[in-house]
Formats: structure tokens, C-alpha cells, sequence
């Protein structure tokens, strides 16, 4: 077992990829707190306990496990939750943050409330729980955190708030590196992409055909997203980063999926314009030169579309 002695923090536990990892974790020696709060897709309260159920399935295979019902988004609760892991276990040696919730609409429907729930859950929790387990992660001189993200922040139709939450976790994640590494803590991201019930409905089902169709996904990448692909598949990776073999990445964030794993480039620069005499440009020269030269070759977000005909033809 790679992780005997160790003990851990997932949050998010109860289901999808959580619960794969968190059972993982405990599989190959971990002793783990299982949190989740038991809410909804959207974060909406429910009478369900599925950490529980994850708690009885570790002890049931011989593992050491306990549940917690606090919601990330809470800074005392989220405290509280790494001082279970400590006092019940005796240390934190790994934080898994899984926890999220979606509330999906477009830009111009989408609620105040709505944005910062998604936004509290998802980049908040991340910070909260990273924030209370690295004090204790610092003393100790050792500690590993996976966050997830998603190639969501790359842009998502319907999910800015989502989309900019996942962005921001990469940020913080790479931040926690910098600070982190010369106490023996590394920080690393996961995008993965699984089937569960935040990201299998209908509507993302409808969403995926309207982006191929659109051109905004390949026909290789749609092709990929019909293959059956359960959260058992991106446990394994994050549990390798919590080992102590994988001490030498962080700060890297990881594409993972059924029979697939990448990594992406960030803060690169790719194309560049230089001008002599003063540095500035003006306005006719950037139209010149930004289409021909800056933005030759890159991919574009959107494909080229005249503005005229796009409001035409728009969803309003």
C-alpha cells in the first residue's frame, strides 16, 4: 500500500469522483474523512447522507474512515473538518478538494446568487480548505493537496460562473506551490473529465452537439465524450499525487480521463510585437499588424464571425 500511515481529507466525498478517490485513498492505506453535506446538484439542502454510505464501504474492505456533513464554503467549518482529520487520526497528510456545485445559465439570466454560490463553493471551499490544512501540513513539513479544476476554464457556454471559478483553482493552486514547496507541501491541479451527476444531464448531453456542430469541438473530441467514462478512472492519478514518489511535481495541473492524461502549458508567451523609438503603437498599425502577425495561427475561442451577422442570428 503506497499511502500506509497516512491520513486524509476529500471533500466532495459522497459521490462521483470523490467517493472513487476518497475509497482509493483508504485502499491503499489511508485513513480518510469522507465530507460531503449531502446537497444537490445546485447546492439545494436534501435529507441524504451519501458520506455515510462511502464511510461504511471503507470500514466494510478493512479501511479507516469517518464522515463529515460541513459544506466547504463555511471558513470555521472547513477548520473544523481539518482539525476531525487531526485529532481522529492524528495528522493531515493529504487534501483532496472535490467539493462543487453548477448553476448553469447564460450571462444575462444568470442570478447574482448564482454566481456566488458556484464561485464560494468551488474557489472559496478550495481556499478555505487549503488555508486550515497547510498550518498544520507546514509543521509537520510535509503535506499534498489536489484541487480540481476542469477544462471548463478554458470558456464554457452557460457556466461563467463555473468557468471562473475552475479558472481561478489553477491560479491558487500554482500560488500554493510557490509558497508551499520549501515546507515539503506540493499542490496540484486535476481537470477531469467523468460521468456523474454534475456532468451527464441532457442539457450538457444538448450543449456538447451544439459546440461540434458549432465548430467548437473536433470531431475527435466529441467522439470521446460518447465513450462511457466512470469517476473510477481519474481516482488513480490523484492518489499518485498524493504519494510521496510524486514529490517532485507541483504546481501542475492534469487533464484526466478513461485512458487519457495530459498536461496543458501556462504563461507562456507564444507570439509577441516589438516596436522601436517610443513602444507605441498606433491604432492603424495594430489593425495591420495584430490579424496578420499577433494573432496568425491561434486557435480562436469563437470561430470568425461578422458582429452584424452574429446578432442577427443570436440567442437574445
Amino acid at each position: 500500500m503506497h499511502l500506509e500511515g497516512k491520513a486524509a481529507v476529500v471533500t466532495g466525498a459522497g459521490r462521483g469522483i470523490g467517493r472513487e478517490v476518497a475509497k482509493l485513498l483508504a485502499a491503499e492505506g489511508a485513513s480518510v474523512v469522507v465530507n460531503d453535506p449531502g446537497v444537490g446538484r445546485g447546492g439545494e439542502e436534501t435529507e441524504e447522507r451519501p458520506a455515510d454510505d462511502v464511510v461504511a464501504e471503507i470500514r466494510k474492505a478493512g479501511g479507516r474512515a469517518s464522515a463529515n456533513y460541513d459544506s466547504v464554503a463555511d471558513y470555521l467549518r472547513a477548520g473544523l473538518m481539518v482539525k476531525q482529520c487531526v485529532d481522529e487520526f492524528g495528522r493531515i497528510d493529504i487534501l483532496v478538494n472535490v467539493a462543487g456545485n453548477l448553476r448553469e445559465r447564460m450571462i444575462w439570466n444568470m442570478s447574482e446568487d448564482d454566481f456566488d454560490s458556484v464561485v464560494t463553493v468551488h474557489l472559496k471551499g478550495h481556499w478555505n480548505m487549503a488555508h486550515h490544512a497547510i498550518k498544520y501540513m507546514r509543521q509537520a513539513g510535509h503535506g499534498r493537496i489536489v484541487n480540481f479544476s476542469s477544462d471548463a476554464f478554458k470558456g464554457s457556454v452557460g457556466q461563467c460562473n463555473y468557468s471562473a471559478s475552475k479558472a481561478g483553482i489553477i491560479g491558487l493552486t500554482r500560488s500554493i506551490a510557490k509558497e508551499t514547496a520549501k515546507f515539503g507541501i506540493t499542490a496540484n491541479a486535476i481537470c477531469p473529465a467523468a460521468d456523474t451527476r454534475m456532468t451527464l444531464t441532457e442539457a450538457v448531453k444538448e450543449n456538447r452537439r451544439r459546440k461540434f456542430e458549432a465548430g467548437l469541438m473536433t470531431r475527435e473530441q466529441y467522439d470521446r465524450t460518447m465513450i462511457p467514462r466512470g469517476p473510477e478512472y481519474i481516482a488513480p492519478m490523484a492518489a499518485y499525487l498524493c504519494t510521496d514518489e510524486a514529490d517532485t511535481i507541483n504546481g501542475q495541473v492534469f487533464h484526466v480521463e478513461r485512458g487519457r492524461i495530459n498536461t496543458y502549458y501556462f504563461g507562456e508567451d507564444f507570439k509577441s510585437l516589438h516596436k522601436g523609438g517610443d513602444g507605441m503603437f498606433t491604432i492603424e498599425e495594430l489593425m495591420e499588424d495584430v490579424p496578420q502577425s499577433l494573432m496568425s495561427g491561434i486557435v480562436p475561442v469563437v470561430p470568425p464571425v461578422k458582429m452584424s451577422e452574429a446578432v442577427k442570428s443570436g440567442d437574445r
